[in-house]
């Protein structure tokens, strides 16, 4: 084999180019932010190309490059720490009325993953917001031996090859990882599948709803265990009647003050919409979790950046039909 530095670019594409989407999503698992998991796979596939002629087939490109990702991800975060949403900060508010509760001024928070449809299958639950959120929690060697056992389904004897560790101190932190994740509100039958007919009528109540300000339409539509967080805010609530009376008070204030549009690329997975207010200004990217009885949950990004990541337009010059 004669790759590498000087050698055939080409061949290491053919073997490496098909796993990149796999490795971005294990990265963005680790690291919760899916720029951040960008940086990662570029260190993980320049580092694998420099040593492909090195690697000679000892064990499958998928687990190399899982371990080359796995350390860059261990690297990266003893640089940056863990991120988070709202919920893990503290507890929900109360009531409607919001508390004046600034996050931390060293707070990073778990954001959203782009994905095209055609790659939603079969990763919607393995990177739902409310999982990498959890995720987060664990340290991160245990967070990475969960992953690689759980959601890469890679042997234990593999796992502590990628991270120089034993087999039976692999099967004890995922035990341990395990253990810690089980007490998060994680149920996996809880998201209900996109092109389910009820699912469908709802989101479209959803949106017309926000673009009605009618918050009785909205309350026909969430479940009554619902939760809305909005990052970069700490405060979040959990509760139908605490949700509807914080967006009654100050969200949908008046019919038309918010423009809603479906961007051609999904958060996690899952329903996603971008909110734009006045003369078709950026505001919040929206991603639903909906389950059996309603919407579960609500993430509201005010993030306005974040629009050019989903295919959303950042100006009404980028589509002068924006209002058709």
């Amino acid at each position: 084999m004669h790759t590498g530095e000087g050698g055939d670019a080409v061949e290491f594409e053919e073997a490496a180019g098909p796993l990149r989407r796999e490795i971005l999503a294990h990265c963005y698992r680790m690291l919760g932010s899916a720029a951040d998991a960008e940086d990662a796979v570029q260190e993980t596939f320049l580092r694998a190309w420099r040593g492909f002629e090195r690697f000679q087939g000892r064990s499958s490109v998928r687990t190399w490059l899982h371990q080359i990702a796995t350390n860059a991800c261990l690297r990266l975060l003893e640089q940056r720490g863990r991120r988070t949403l709202p919920a893990g900060l503290g507890d929900a508010e109360p009531d409607w009325r919001p508390r004046a509760r600034p996050a931390p001024a060293e707070t990073l928070w778990v954001g959203p993953l782009p994905l095209d449809p055609a790659e939603v299958a079969g990763v919607r639950e393995s990177v739902r917001l409310a999982f990498i959120a959890a995720l987060q929690h664990l340290p991160p060697r245990q967070r990475a031996v969960l992953i690689l056992r759980d959601v890469a389904d890679m042997p234990a004897d593999e796992v502590a090859t990628a991270l120089g560790t034993t087999t039976i101190a692999v099967n004890s932190a995922l035990l341990r990882a395990r253990d810690r994740l089980s007490r998060a509100d994680l149920d996996p039958h809880e998201i209900t599948e996109q092109d389910n007919p009820e699912i469908k009528t709802r989101l479209r109540r959803y949106v017309e709803a926000w673009s009605r300000a009618d918050v009785a339409a909205l309350a026909t539509v969430l479940r009554e265990d619902v939760t809305l967080e909005m990052p970069p805010h700490a405060t979040w609530f959990a509760g139908r009647a605490p949700v509807l009376g914080f967006l009654a008070a100050h969200v949908l204030s008046e019919p038309g003050r918010f423009t809603v549009r479906v961007p051609p690329r999904l958060a996690n997975g899952l329903p996603t919409l971008g909110l734009y207010t006045g003369a078709l200004v950026p505001h919040a990217v929206q991603v639903l979790e909906p389950a059996a009885g309603g919407i579960r949950r609500i993430h509201i990004f005010l993030q306005p950046e974040l629009f050019g990541m989903f295919g959303l337009p950042v100006s009404p010059a980028d589509q002068p039909d924006l209002h058709s």
